[in-house]
């Protein structure tokens, strides 16, 4: 008796199962032409953003984002005869315009949303957002798309919906946990890959336990054997690296100056009601009240080392009092405030980017993101228990293109001592978690190219 087998449905069971493990084969452009301004690793990733059509680039400060995305965008630009639009932080979209005239890319600036008939590149901030058109671009670029991680925020709904019908689209980011699952859930959602709760359904389990005030917390693990699917599912989309190395690439021109960091603890005049003694405060809303009654001090040791640097220094604060008593302690400084309106604040940061200002305070969160302060070697933080923060703001001085060993003064009083402490732990703990998502990413984009459906099957020999 002769058996047959019908092969012929090979390709469509090959299609459904690259469906059902959410990979794709990338729809986006299959031939262009790359400028020369990139480095090796960086046209590698552009490469491979463009052919996917729609990717993120989870790339640490100072490896060329902005090159890469004026790249990606240029290309778009030209190929489909069609604007793109570029989407940043509040000043980074004046320095872009800057590197767009330096790479010989065409661009212009709207904050208002209206555009001319021009086929370039526009350049908005994510405030400004809604207030364009999306039909009217061919594609559209995240820039610091951390943005957007919080996957309950408005700024997030905002991004989704706006680049929802967009054919192309590239999100950029140094985030400082760049296998933080929320995250890469709302990446993959403002890409058109998951939803952020779909992802978490398919990939992971919830996990609640209770403390001894019956107080619940939730964490999420992978499903059995989910891991490796994961991180496959996640290299179909996004590409992650420290530095040139992790893609294969050689680094040494990436090498960066020393980083030395001081620790300052200062002595309050005044002690906690009830307390002979400075002691570490317990829990939040204590390291709150040592925060306010410590402000004199640590002002004053601020100035004191600022006084003592050459050249541009920046402080970055965290509450209103603080800053207020820095620029007014301070020659030749500027604060910027939440209450300054965003021109004042572009204007601002701007001129301290070009050296016209030499002492800059103002929060993490008005300026620790996107922008290119190498000309500045001196960092005087008064440190939260946010590792990001910490992160992007030494970041802005200490990246590439900096000539100068980078000096960090970190301040606290002497209630404030978990702070730090808390850094170093999640500092060693961003580090571990890099090293592994490369291992994982190396491991799933070995997977990818293996052979999953041979020309030939081999039939048992009992048939």
């Amino acid at each position: 008796m002769n058996i047959t087998f019908d092969t012929s449905s090979l390709d469509s069971y090959e299609q459904f199962i690259q469906d059902k493990t959410q990979w794709g084969q990338g729809q986006g452009l299959q031939s262009f032409t790359l400028p020369s301004y990139l480095f090796d690793f960086q046209a590698y990733l552009v490469e491979w953003a463009l052919k996917r059509g729609r990717a993120a680039i989870f790339a640490d400060c100072g490896m060329g984002k902005t090159a890469m995305e004026l790249a990606w965008a240029n290309e778009i630009v030209q190929q489909e005869n069609k604007p793109v639009l570029l989407v940043t932080p509040i000043a980074v979209g004046a320095q872009v315009i800057q590197e767009a005239e330096k790479f010989g890319v065409e661009a212009k600036r709207s904050r208002d949303g209206q555009i001319d008939d021009s086929k370039v590149v526009f350049v908005t901030n994510y405030e400004q957002l809604h207030k364009f058109d999306a039909s009217r671009f061919a594609g559209v670029v995240c820039d610091e798309s951390s943005a957007i991680k919080d996957f309950k925020s408005k700024r997030k709904d905002t991004v989704v919906e706006f680049m929802r019908t967009i054919k192309y689209r590239l999100l950029c980011t140094a985030t400082a946990a760049p296998n933080d699952f929320w995250e890469l859930g709302t990446s993959s959602e403002a890409l058109g890959t998951l939803g952020f709760r779909d992802m978490i359904t398919k990939f992971f389990r919830q996990e609640t336990s209770k403390n001894n005030h019956g107080w619940g917390r939730t964490k999420y693990r992978f499903r059995g054997h989910a891991e490796q699917p994961f991180w496959s599912w996640v290299c179909s989309w996004a590409r992650a690296c420290q530095k040139p190395e992790d893609l294969g690439f050689d680094g040494s021109r990436f090498l960066l100056p020393a980083l030395v960091e001081h620790e300052y603890v200062v002595e309050s005049a005044r002690k906690r009601e009830g307390f002979l003694f400075a002691l570490p405060a317990k829990d939040m809303r204590e390291e709150r009240e040592e925060r306010r009654r410590t402000i004199k001090e640590r002002c004053a040791k601020a100035c004191a080392i600022a006084d003592t640097e050459k050249g541009s220094t920046v402080l970055w604060c965290e509450l209103n009092t603080e800053g207020d008593l820095l620029a007014k302690s301070l020659d030749d400084c500027v604060q910027i405030s939440g209450s300054m309106s965003d021109d004042e604040k572009e204007e601002a940061l701007i001129a301290f980017s070009n050296g016209q200002i030499r002492r800059l305070v103002t929060k993490p969160k008005i300026g620790a993101w996107g922008l290119n302060w190498q000309h500045c070697n001196n960092v005087t933080i008064f440190p939260s228990h946010s590792f990001e923060q910490y992160y992007q703001a030494v970041r802005r001085c200490w990246r590439f293109g900096q000539k100068k060993p980078v000096n960090v003064s970190l301040i606290v009083s002497e209630g404030e001592a978990g702070i730090v402490k808390n850094l170093r732990r999640k500092q060693h703990q961003v580090a571990t978690m890099f090293e592994s998502l490369c291992t994982h990413m190396n491991d799933a984009m070995h997977l990818a190219t293996r052979d999953y459906f041979p020309e030939t099957e081999e039939v048992p020999k009992w048939l």
